[in-house]
């Protein structure tokens, strides 16, 4: 049985195009079988977009990318930006190099990344919807090991459902970073933020 957070997808790709509002820009996105919210941009995506904190000249990580939508937008809106994109699904990564193409970002890379073993630098951000269907185990690991690939100042954004988990990611937040502020609430996701 694959899921989205798998490495490989055994089911056949079936390509689709979607168009999503984000940011007060419409954008679209090819999207497949085999990877996360495929008919659509998910709420959580949607919360996440609208409401992370990003300064035009930032180095961003957007981890667990699925199809590109966080990065794509980022990189869109901030111009100045370096946005590097990774999962460990390398269907998902076909489908963000289409989707880098597709919108034109010349300000963005994408890369193999089993959580953050190909990443190698620091950024401002790190911006996660974390698998959550994954299990606590790795969502843990993405907080605990965001704080040596963030700089001085940088934040960890972490996007959940906080009565299906999320109120315990940003409780793991304050106890790794020392501080976690909620962001924004809307549809029962909190956006949580951890300065380093």
């Amino acid at each position: 049985m694959t899921h989205y957070y798998s490495e490989k997808q055994t089911s056949p790709l079936r390509l689709c195009k979607i168009k999503s509002a984000l940011m007060g820009k419409v954008l679209e996105f090819y999207s497949g079988s085999g990877v996360f919210s495929k008919k659509k941009v998910d709420n959580g995506t949607r919360v996440l977009v609208e409401n992370c904190i990003v300064k035009d000249g930032w180095k961003v990580l957007d981890l667990g990318c699925g199809y590109g939508v966080v990065g794509i937008v980022i990189a869109k809106m901030f111009p100045k930006t370096t946005v590097l994109m990774v999962d460990v699904n390398k269907r998902a990564l076909k489908l963000v190099k289409m989707n880098l193409e597709l919108n034109n970002i010349e300000n963005a890379e994408v890369k193999y990344s089993n959580i953050y073993s190909a990443v190698k630098e620091k950024f401002n951000t790190i911006i996660v919807n974390p698998p959550m269907a994954a299990g606590r185990k790795l969502c843990f690991r993405i907080i605990e090991e965001a704080k040596e690939h963030i700089e001085k100042d940088g934040l960890l954004q972490l996007i959940a459902k906080h009565r299906k988990g999320g109120k315990m990611l940003g409780e793991k937040m304050l106890e790794v970073f020392g501080n976690m502020e909620e962001k924004a609430k809307s549809g029962g996701y909190r956006l949580y933020i951890s300065k380093n």
